[in-house]
């Protein structure tokens, strides 16, 4: 299996490619999903330890790893498929997937608790 397998899932399975497309977004750190807010402040503690270089090798490499997500998205929503998608079988891997998507969308929204949570957890392995 590769990413010509998803050419034309948007037409085939369109919620299935709105929730993979969900997770590319994120995870090429697109705000206000969740992968933004976890490279936002990876770079920020860079940063904040004045490790500069580390920060814009980062940022470097989420440029360019943006590229290979966006591209999955695009794979998805504009290529023609040759052949359809499997459709997603068992209720049990639909809800995953859809409890997944709305984490995700949902972490700008109600991220405080999680953040705090994260910061306290740092504080308590820093010296």
């Amino acid at each position: 299996e590769g990413i010509d397998d998803l050419k034309g899932l948007a037409k085939n399975s369109p919620l299935l490619a709105l929730a993979m497309a969900i997770f590319m977004f994120s995870m090429a750190g697109i705000p206000p999903l969740g992968g933004f807010f976890g490279k936002f402040y990876i770079f920020l503690a860079a940063i904040n330890a004045e490790l500069y270089v580390l920060a814009v090798i980062g940022v470097l490499a989420s440029v360019v790893g943006a590229f290979y997500y966006l591209r999955i998205v695009k794979v998805m929503y504009f290529d023609e498929a040759a052949e359809p998608f499997d459709k997603i079988g068992g209720l049990e891997m639909r809800a995953v997937i859809a409890v997944s998507s709305i984490f995700i969308v949902f972490f700008a929204v109600y991220a405080a608790p999680l953040v705090e949570g994260a910061q306290a957890a740092a504080e308590a392995v820093l010296p």
